[in-house]
């Protein structure tokens, strides 16, 4: 007889300390061999045996059949290997204007996918359309809904993780919402977390960040913020907050940030802060489309906004880079589709801002859907029953 979602996840809760990490390297680098996981976290091939002798018996992981070595004398290697669909996760992104939620597997895989329209802000408008998203995936699932053991919202702002509270939100004008309360009906428990952390933490399990020490990711859109990854872990930050890089106050000090301070690097830098001064500039109300067209095809009061707003990030990112260190960083959000008007002035911002060895990081862009950020979100709750065992 199979276990239940509720016996898998009790089984990873109640994991020894050694065993949780064993379990952690096999989701972000299955399939792996019991050599490379006994190495990964410094045990021995007897350890790790005796660590996953449960998760396979529970279906979490399968050990398969022995296969031979590339090359060389010794025993056959027996690969580790999460079952993918033994638990899937649901995450949700919440947008200014539109909610986002995906049904991933145990190796962040696409299960399904569902976008809804964020009428208002208005808390019971948007607990109610994160409902409606939910109750969606549910039936996108069917019969495999059943297996969903946690569901992840992410939301841009200044989020209490612990306690499941939204402190502070400029972008929605919302202050200490209980949002993981509000939805405590839902089918999983609720982890609640920034959207910015979500993305990062996706990409140090599954993304760019897997295998490496130390990266950022920075992005761009209606907010700016960014993630850190260090020392192989993400930082999350004392009271929750951490790598607010948009809210540093580098931007003019006359201009005033949704959060409600001024001279933020969101304030000048955004992608809202920028329309604004573009169509400030023309004298009428354009869209990002047409704005960035203009800037394409030469016009340098549209152009200038651009790179004003580059400079602004790439000074952020310097400080970013000088005070944590990191081997790249990831420039994502909805900039990413124009940042070539942002790249040179953003580049040459950092380099002449950089300390020392600090100017060798690499900066990239890196596209991202909203389904990536959600997917994220899906990884935080992946996360939070793993991080329940210790």
């Amino acid at each position: 007889m199979n276990p239940t979602v509720s016996e898998r996840v009790a089984l990873i809760q109640q994991a020894s300390d050694a065993a949780t990490a064993v379990f952690t390297t096999i989701i972000t680098r299955s399939p792996i061999s019991r050599i490379g996981v006994a190495r990964a976290n410094g045990l021995s091939q007897a350890a790790v045996t005796k660590a996953v002798a449960p998760l396979i018996a529970a279906g979490i992981v399968a050990d398969h059949q022995a296969v031979p070595r590339a090359a060389g004398p010794g025993r056959p290697a027996s690969p580790l290997a999460i079952v993918a669909d033994a638990l899937l996760l649901m995450g949700i992104k919440v947008n200014v204007d539109e909610v986002i939620g995906v049904v991933t597997d145990l190796t962040n895989t696409l299960v399904a996918a569902v976008r809804r329209p964020l009428h208002s802000h208005e808390t019971g408008v948007a607990v109610a359309t994160i409902t409606e998203v939910h109750d969606l995936l549910a039936v996108e699932t069917a019969e495999a809904a059943d297996r969903i053991a946690g569901i992840g919202v992410a939301i841009s702002g200044d989020v209490d993780a612990a306690a499941g509270v939204v402190r502070e939100s400029g972008l929605m004008n919302w202050a200490d919402v209980p949002l993981a309360e509000l939805l405590r009906d839902l089918a999983a428990p609720v982890t609640l977390t920034n959207d910015v952390h979500a993305l990062t933490i996706g990409e140090h399990w599954f993304g760019a960040g897997a295998g490496t020490e130390s990266f950022a990711i920075v992005t761009i859109g209606r907010g700016i913020g960014a993630g850190l990854h260090l020392n192989g872990e993400v930082v999350e930050g004392a009271q929750g907050v951490s790598g607010e890089i948009g809210h540093l106050p580098l931007g003019r000090p006359d201009r005033l940030c949704a959060c409600g301070r001024y001279g933020c690097v969101e304030a000048v830098a955004s992608t809202t802060a920028v329309l604004e001064d573009i169509s400030t500039h023309l004298g009428r109300d354009v869209d990002l489309d047409e704005a960035v067209a203009l800037a394409r095809s030469g016009d340098h009061g549209v152009l200038a906004a651009f790179r004003t707003a580059g400079a602004v990030v790439g000074t952020a990112i310097a400080s970013l880079v000088n005070l944590t260190g990191p081997e790249v960083v990831l420039i994502g959000g909805e900039a990413v589709e124009h940042f070539d008007l942002l790249e040179e002035p953003l580049l040459a911002a950092f380099q002449a801002r950089a300390f020392g060895a600090a100017s060798q990081c690499r900066i990239t862009a890196r596209p991202h859907t909203f389904e990536d950020w959600a997917r994220g979100a899906a990884i935080t709750a992946l996360q939070k029953i793993v991080r329940d065992s210790r």
